[in-house]
């Protein structure tokens, strides 16, 4: 008989509307406070709430703050260079949609 080796995987389910506290957002995205902070006085993440004690991040800051990080990984870019590459990503997005429905 052969010996089969199995990989376990396992994930966690996150809405893109359900909220993640400051410190879910860090150990999700494997990334301090502090960086995490910055991101928000850049406006790449947006959360609801007044003080950092308090802050809501919807699902979808996870992939922000994940393609923030690798950007400056690989790229070597800035936090507000950052910031501006997002946000024509989203642009770029926005305007593929648009002309996704015009097609229809």
């Amino acid at each position: 008989m052969t010996s089969k080796e199995y990989e376990i995987q396992v994930g966690v389910i996150i809405d893109v509307d359900s909220g993640l506290t400051l410190a879910q957002l860090c150990r999700l995205c494997a990334v301090p406070a502090d960086y995490v902070i910055e991101l928000v006085e850049e406006g790449v993440i947006q959360p609801s709430g007044e003080e950092v004690t308090q802050w809501n991040f919807p699902g979808l800051s996870i992939q922000r703050t994940r393609k923030a990080r690798r950007l400056q990984a690989d790229l070597g870019i800035n936090l507000a260079g950052v910031a501006v590459i997002l946000q024509l990503l989203d642009e770029v997005d926005s305007l593929r949609l648009r002309l996704k429905d015009m097609e229809r």
